[in-house]
């Protein structure tokens, strides 16, 4: 178990924590929230030993662990394979688990040839995603995971998904995929006013227990004003008559024991909307028979053929590196297709949020000097506008780009689409560097365009509420599929994941028994006398392990609260409590495990 008591950091007048608290039990899942800035790398920093605090402190138990993604990219061995296996320690017997790490570094994209390629040659997201792979195969008793799917695409982030929540220790995760960390995480901790509240579910539960404090905290504010104009009206009306100056002096100390009139406050969110031009037409482009590829490259797309409409929603999908930006490079003019045609309305106005084109801010200008240069008129109450819409007001406007962060340059480059009107959105990796708010915020403005909109996502939430239409990169085809992406996963769904099924399918049907009726029902009275009574167990189990993870939460809330106290006995005893608590979750988790097991052999063997 880590516990953080009333930690306090400050860069200079910035305060990121402020006496906060919360505490990890043993194989919990914790995801992270707040918004970009707020502190949530900065706690990993910490625990780490990268930086220091200014108050209070984390307790961490001996030999514990840590597993966590660097930036700092070192590779010692001649093949990605023997680099992955690099972390591994012998078991008792002697032997290395390299299996393990090969069914790793395939969950993560990687294919049978780049096994033996040199690290060194990997692009740079598939050098992030080797060191991940060592990161999970060395198996400390925490994982540190900041924004772990910023590399990996659709199906590697599916697969993570399933590995993590499998996963026997602790893990924290930062993650801007709410989608993502509610599949993976067990509790959620949010940093919200320089302090943790962490709950046990996901993160619509902690932002709904944030909503609660929030509108508690506003009724408090206003019934303090009230009883503070209150007594100053009284105090104001009796101060100098000698009849009432005791009264008078009553009020003036009562007021003084209120303290200094408290503020409600709310953490600022991106509220904007995507400027339209008119459309006057049905058709906005079609794609006849497109094909490309990079000289001596493979084709990355190959006989495409699209059409796009007035209203479009179209999400461009797939694994990394087939295609999908290149497609969106072409649609934009970046690009010349080999083969085929790309043929537009003379109506068009484009946009392009990319990629590359976060890089060709001007790092000279300021944040409102290179918002004012997409603006058409030469106001610079527009620009300045624009840049308080996206979060730099005040001085923040003036800040020089080369300082800013990858997402703050994120959101200049929004700041600068919103500047100009068009009837085609095309955006690449849009969410990347957003926080959860943000991309609430930009979901919003898609839905209240009323103009076209193309998407290259990875981000599986984004896909389920924004897309209508699809083009898939998988297999080795790039198609066009008239549906929502839960359509796409129910009908077509990807390859990867497609052979895994078929060969559970195939093994199924082969194993099945072929008995007569009566044989049949032999059989299956059998199997059920056998399976029901291991599912009955399981939910009892499940049960209990729900009600000892209730009862952990809420001493972890006693425990944090007396914390902040002097009565060392009733922590002492609190903390006990917890132990004991957790202790019988781990024993009825290893119970669950166990007869998880055997239900799942007594599936196999008796198929139905």
């Amino acid at each position: 178990m880590i516990q953080v008591q009333n930690i306090r950091k400050d860069f200079g007048l910035q305060n990121l924590f402020d006496d906060a608290s919360f505490l990890v039990g043993p194989r919990e899942r914790v995801g992270i929230v707040g918004r970009n800035g707020s502190g949530k790398s900065t706690l990993f920093k910490i625990i780490l030993g990268e930086e220091y605090l200014d108050g209070g402190s984390i307790q961490i138990p001996k030999n514990y662990t840590f597993g966590h993604l660097s930036q700092h990219l070192h590779f010692s061995k001649p093949t990605v394979f023997e680099e992955a296996c690099s972390i591994l320690k012998p078991n008792e017997d002697g032997w290395l688990d390299t299996h393990s790490v090969e069914a790793i570094l395939f969950g993560l994209g990687f294919d049978q040839e780049s096994m033996s390629k040199s690290p060194e040659l990997l692009s740079g997201g598939f050098q992030i995603r080797l060191n991940l792979a060592k990161v999970l195969a060395s198996e400390p008793n925490m994982l540190l995971l900041d924004e772990p799917t910023n590399y990996l695409d659709i199906v590697s982030t599916r697969w993570l998904a399933r590995f993590l929540r499998s996963w026997k220790g602790e893990i924290l995760l930062i993650t801007h995929d709410r989608k993502f960390m509610d599949s993976v995480c067990t509790h959620t901790v949010a940093l919200y006013h320089h302090k943790f509240r962490k709950v046990q579910g996901s993160v619509e539960k902690v932002l709904e227990t944030i909503a609660e404090e929030e509108e508690l905290a506003m009724r408090t504010a206003e019934n303090d004003a009230k009883k503070r104009e209150q007594l100053e009206r009284v105090i104001e009306r009796f101060r100098y008559k000698a009849a009432k100056a005791a009264m008078a002096q009553s009020k003036i100390k009562a007021l003084e024991r209120m303290g200094e009139a408290q503020t409600f406050t709310t953490e600022q969110t991106l509220d904007f909307a995507f400027a339209e031009s008119p459309f006057p037409g049905k058709r906005l482009f079609q794609i006849r028979d497109l094909s490309f590829n990079y000289p001596n490259g493979p084709k990355l797309i190959n006989d495409l053929t699209a059409e796009v409409f007035k209203g479009d929603r179209v999400a461009v999908i797939g694994p990394n590196g087939r295609g999908k930006t290149t497609l969106l490079n072409l649609i934009a003019n970046e690009l010349k297709q080999t083969e085929g045609e790309i043929q537009f309305n003379p109506n068009v106005q484009i946009n392009y949020f990319g990629q590359t084109n976060i890089n060709r801010l001007n790092l000279d200008n300021t944040v409102e000097e290179e918002i004012q240069s997409a603006c058409k008129d030469s106001l610079r109450g527009r620009a300045r506008t624009l840049a308080g819409v996206m979060m730099f007001s005040g001085d923040a406007a003036m800040k020089k780009i080369r300082v800013l962060s990858g997402g703050e340059r994120s959101r200049v480059l929004l700041a600068k689409i919103l500047a100009t009107e068009c009837n085609l959105l095309l955006l690449d990796e849009p969410t990347n560097h957003l926080d959860m708010e943000s991309i609430e915020s930009l979901l919003e403005a898609l839905e209240n365009y009323g103009g076209t909109a193309i998407v290259v996502s990875h981000d599986e939430e984004l896909l389920h509420a924004f897309a209508k239409r699809l083009i898939v990169f998988d297999g080795g085809r790039c198609f066009v599929f008239n549906g929502t992406y839960q359509e796409f996963l129910d009908t077509v769904g990807w390859e990867e994941e497609r052979e895994v099924t078929s060969i559970a399918i195939e093994k199924k049907v082969e194993e099945k028994p072929k008995e007569d009726r009566k044989a049949r029902a032999e059989y299956i009275a059998t199997r059920s006398k056998l399976i029901k009574p291991v599912e009955q167990k399981i939910q009892k189990l499940e049960a209990e392990i729900q009600k000892y993870e209730d009862k952990s939460a809420a001493l972890e809330a006693e425990l944090v609260e007396a914390s902040s106290g002097t009565d060392g006995a009733k922590i002492a005893k609190i903390a006990q409590d917890l132990d004991t608590s957790k202790a019988k979750t781990e024993e009825l988790f290893a119970e669950w495990e166990t007869a998880s097991a055997e239900l799942e052999e007594l599936k196999e063997k008796y198929p139905l």
